[in-house]
């Protein structure tokens, strides 16, 4: 009988940016089994959520997670709206699409700077940064902040975009893009990422669907599942479509990954280009909520859920999040069982692209 060792992964790692610990039973080099420990970063603010007026709590719900800032934001405020009854402006619809693109982007280009510095690239690391600037410097000059964008509000955006700074974060974006075309090419058709990718950390699309996968995870096993489909926001005015892989490795998820950020820039150039003119919010003055709903959005790793129960006073009664980093870990311990002990870091990381701060909050 072979010996088993146990080893923990985490929770400080180079490969991780949040603290995660996953204790590795080995046999030899080969993973038997890996185990997750959370609750290095509970922060309790669905209880917080409870004692703050549903209005501040947009600001509260806002810094559940930095990289995931907007679209937590988003998915509350259009949880509160439909409990209140009120339809945000169309103008608001499209900002709100173009930043919730915007935070994908960025949430993308982190992913990548560290699958290229987790695979050893760290010249391809530096050049994914550089470019996450240019997103970064957009987002700033579009919302006044760089990860916590605070543009989101209950009845619509904060702040307008005005016209000439939407040329100017077209023209930001068409370099962003142009640089990105330089530095796919490298990930996604260079030997030695294919020979540490390819036909690992394999999920069925059977697989997925038992495990629950979601996001990037489960369409690169070939579900096409992606919750801007439902067309909230802007959405449903753009055309769009999910990006599917079927082979279900690490490798199909990276090309995912990679699409889907050809996909937000050419789904921001659609919504500046078809932006309506109007108002950007409408006031919420006496207007409280009440009842209960369920709120879905896609978030850069999947489907981000939210559940509200009001009782028509200032404050909730229940504020629940379903993220999908939580939603991932089962299809990640797929993943690693079997895995040999060099390649953990390069499966933990890309394959799911791990968000501890939302899972915990």
């Amino acid at each position: 009988m072979r010996q088993r060792t146990v080893i923990p992964f985490g929770p400080q790692h180079p490969v991780f940016p949040e603290p995660l610990q996953l204790k590795l039973h080995l046999e030899e080099e080969r993973v038997i089994e890996a185990i997750p420990v959370l609750g290095y970063v509970h922060r309790g603010l669905e209880k917080l959520a409870e004692q703050k007026d549903f209005v501040q709590n947009v600001f509260l719900i806002e810094r559940l997670c930095g990289i995931c800032s907007f679209m937590h934001a988003l998915c509350y405020c259009q949880g509160i709206e439909s409990l209140i009854g009120l339809q945000v402006p169309d103008r608001a619809r499209f900002l709100r699409t173009i930043w919730a693109e915007l935070a994908r982007l960025h949430s993308h280009h982190l992913w990548l700077g560290l699958l290229a510095d987790a695979l050893g690239f760290e010249s391809l690391f530096m050049q994914v940064f550089r470019n996450r600037e240019i997103i970064m410097d957009v987002i700033e000059a579009t919302t006044g902040g760089r990860m916590i964008f605070c543009s989101c509000l209950i009845g619509g955006v904060r702040r307008d975009i005005p016209n000439d700074l939407l040329k100017e974060t077209i023209a930001r974006l068409d370099q962003a893009e142009k640089l990105l075309d330089q530095i796919a090419p490298v990930i996604l058709a260079e030997y030695t990422v294919k020979e540490r990718t390819a036909n690992l950390g394999i999920v069925t699309k059977e697989q997925a669907r038992k495990l629950g996968a979601v996001g990037p995870v489960a369409r690169a096993s070939g579900i096409a599942m992606d919750m801007r489909t439902l067309g909230y926001a802007a959405y449903g005015d753009l055309d769009f479509a999910p990006i599917v892989e079927e082979a279900g490795d690490c490798y199909a998820r990276i090309v995912v990954r990679v699409k889907e950020m050809y996909q937000s820039f050419d789904l921001i150039k659609q919504a500046a280009k078809r932006m309506p003119k109007g108002e950007h919010a409408l006031p919420i003055k006496r207007l409280l909520p009440d009842g209960e709903t369920v709120v879905r959005v896609e978030q850069p790793r999947g489907e981000l859920m939210y559940y509200i129960r009001a009782n028509g006073s200032k404050k909730l009664e229940r504020v629940r999040v379903r993220t999908p980093t939580y939603a991932n870990i089962p299809p990640l311990l797929h993943m690693l069982t079997g895995a040999q002990l060099a390649n953990v870091a390069a499966v933990a990381v890309l394959s799911i692209d791990p968000c501890i701060s939302c899972v915990e909050r």
